[in-house]
Parts: structure tokens; C-alpha cells; sequence
């Protein structure tokens, strides 16, 4: 990555399913100030983001603006959409203006992606795919998502990446409920954490061993979605983050050993470490995505 430096620190916001976090920094060793806010309806959301902005506006100034929101989200800059999150199941976000509302008072350059493009960029920059341009960053929480980064760039087309929604062969044994409203065998409805709640049916999630065959269904479907990167765009490499690989860490080496299997040696996965790796930035890999993404959009 093309290193820039600000004399002014860096505002960036990612917006998650759950919570926001505002982060005013350098990077992931200079950071001057952070704030975690819920993410509850925009009404209620942006205006508290917009405060902090403020906030630091009159007591710092910041060189540049990044934000990285979940989504899905309009990245063309010649859509009258740019800058809104699309059609999402959660409720109220629905062509909401995240660019217009956080960037519109400031006089200064910003950049917008997904929140795990972000992520993505992040790592890139500071983390476990430094000196990488082929990289995808996976985060399994509340949701699946996929930073996905080819020949140095995040990849866009009709929208942007959205394999969390590749459909994917369950286990014979497995018929329980998914917790996609929109497919009943995509990544995220059957490993997220909702996925993975839906497949409880109640039973609490924190009382599991690592032995519980719920994680049989979330190791198949990463897996096959760590297949269908390999074979497709061809990382080389691939960082699994978010809440669920956090708190089970078992999880990451079953993925590393499942992937070899499933390519059975059509594939030579890239030598000299760990394919699949956790991020090295961990729970910063996000807020430090809006810092990465305002750095790449100064130095543009």
C-alpha cells in the first residue's frame, strides 16, 4: 500500500450491524480518541456520529473522512444513490444517506466502502496482508461478510462483494432452520451468529464445547466459501474475523484443514504460512478500515 502521512489525524466511522465506532487517529499505534455507539435507527444514529464529528471538527480538525458501513451499500459515485445503504434486512436503514449525513460539513476529501472492505484495506495497510494485493478479509458475527481485494482494489460490479450470500451445500444431517430472510443455504444464514442461533433453537450459544456439531454446519459453509475464493478471485490469503471466530478460536484451524481437503490438491495454496489466518489488527481491523479508507482518499 502507498504510504501517506497526515500532519492532522484521520477521522473514520465504521457503521456495523450492532454498533458504530468513530475513531480519530494516525493508525492502529496513534490513536487520539474512539467512541462506540449503538446502532439503533438512523434517525437516532447518524445524528449522535455527526456529534462526535462535530465534536473533533472544533477541537482538532481532521485531514480526511473514511467510512466503511455495513450494507448493502451503493459505491458508484454516478448513481443518485451513491453514498446510501440499499435494500437491508434491518429494519429502518433502507436507502439511508450515510455519505450526506457524515461527510456533507466538512471541507475535506473522504472515502466509503463496505464496513469489510474496510476491514480489507485496513489489514492491507498495517496488518496481515501487508505486501499483498490479492486478499480477503471474511468477518462472521451478526452477519457474513467479505472484503475482497484484486490486483490492490476492492472489487466492484453491479453492487459490491456479497458472498456472505453464496449458497452452499448444507450437511446431509443438517435441516435446521437458517437465519437468512432471503435463502435458506447461504453462508450467512447458516454460520452467522444468528445462523447459528437458529440452529439452537434456544439453547445459548456461550454453553457450547468446541466438540457441539453446530460447528460442523459453520466450518462446511466457510469452508465452501473459502473454496469458491480460492478458485475464483485467488487471495493470497484469507483473514477470518468477527465475533463468532473470536470467542472459537477452534474454529480457524478446522477452516485451514477443511479448505485443503476440499481442493483435494487442484489448487497449491500459497507456502510459507497459515493460508487462513486471524486478523492481525483484531477488533481494530473495523474502526481502523474508516482510517484506511480516509488515507487512501487524502492521498487521492
Amino acid at each position: 500500500m502507498t504510504a501517506t502521512v497526515s500532519e492532522l489525524p484521520l477521522a473514520g466511522v465504521e457503521l456495523g450491524g450492532t454498533k458504530c465506532i468513530c475513531t480519530l487517529a494516525y493508525g492502529p499505534e496513534a490513536i487520539v480518541d474512539q467512541h462506540s455507539i449503538a446502532t439503533t435507527t438512523p434517525d437516532q444514529t447518524l445524528p449522535a456520529l455527526r456529534a462526535v464529528l462535530d465534536r473533533w471538527w472544533k477541537e482538532n480538525r481532521f485531514a480526511a473522512i473514511g467510512i466503511n458501513s455495513f450494507g448493502p451499500v451503493q459505491l458508484h459515485p454516478d448513481s443518485p444513490a451513491y453514498g446510501h445503504i440499499a435494500k437491508t434486512p434491518k429494519p429502518g436503514w433502507s436507502d439511508a444517506d450515510i455519505v450526506g449525513s457524515l461527510t456533507g460539513a466538512y471541507p475535506v476529501p473522504f472515502g466509503f466502502d463496505t464496513d469489510v472492505n474496510g476491514a480489507a484495506l485496513a489489514e492491507m495497510r498495517w496488518g496481515c496482508a501487508q505486501d499483498i494485493e490479492d486478499f480477503a478479509y471474511i468477518t462472521v458475527g451478526t452477519g457474513v461478510g467479505v472484503g475482497l481485494i484484486v490486483n490492490g482494489k476492492p472489487t466492484r460490479g453491479m453492487l459490491h462483494c456479497e458472498l456472505g450470500h453464496l449458497r452452499t451445500p448444507r450437511l446431509p444431517e443438517d435441516d435446521a432452520p437458517s437465519a437468512c430472510p432471503f435463502h435458506s443455504d447461504c453462508v450467512e444464514g447458516l454460520a452467522s451468529g444468528p445462523g447459528i442461533a437458529a440452529a439452537l433453537q434456544g439453547y445459548p450459544i456461550d454453553s457450547l464445547n468446541a466438540n457441539a456439531p453446530v460447528w460442523d454446519r459453520v466450518v462446511r459453509s466457510i469452508t465452501c466459501l473459502c473454496h469458491a475464493l480460492a478458485t475464483s478471485t485467488g487471495p493470497m490469503r484469507i483473514a477470518i474475523g468477527g465475533g463468532v471466530f473470536t470467542r472459537q478460536p477452534h474454529l480457524l484451524p478446522r477452516v485451514q484443514t477443511a479448505l485443503i481437503e476440499s481442493l483435494n490438491g487442484y489448487l497449491p495454496l500459497p507456502t510459507g504460512t497459515e493460508y487462513i489466518v486471524s486478523p492481525d489488527l483484531g477488533d481494530q481491523a473495523g474502526p481502523m478500515g474508516g482510517i484506511a479508507l480516509a488515507l487512501d482518499a487524502l492521498a487521492g
